[in-house]
C-alpha cells in the first residue's frame, strides 16, 4: 500500500520538476502533473531496458524519469501544437 503513495509522491515530484524544465505553458492540473511524473518514470525505464535489459516495467531513478516526463510534455506539446495548426 506504501508503494501507490510512494509512487504518487515520487510522479508529482518529477512531473513538477519536468514542468518547470520544458519551456512554455502546460495547462495541467496536479493529477496531470503526477501522471507524468509516473509516465516518465515507465517510459524511461522502458529506453533503459531497451538499451541494458533489465526488468521491463521497471522505474529508471531520478534521470531517467525527467527525461522521459519532458519527452512526454514534448510529444504532448507538439501534438496539440499540429491539431490546432494543421499547416505547421
Amino acid at each position: 500500500m506504501f508503494w501507490v503513495i510512494g509512487w504518487m509522491l515520487f510522479g508529482l515530484i518529477v512531473g513538477a520538476i519536468a514542468r518547470l524544465i520544458y519551456p512554455g505553458r502546460q495547462s495541467m492540473g496536479t493529477f496531470k502533473t503526477m501522471l507524468l511524473g509516473i509516465g516518465g518514470s515507465l517510459l524511461g525505464g522502458f529506453v533503459g531496458y531497451l538499451l541494458a535489459g533489465g526488468s521491463l516495467f521497471a522505474g529508471a531513478g531520478w534521470i531517467g524519469s525527467l527525461l522521459g516526463a519532458v519527452a512526454i510534455i514534448a510529444i504532448s506539446q507538439r501534438r496539440h501544437r499540429i491539431e490546432r495548426h494543421p499547416s505547421a
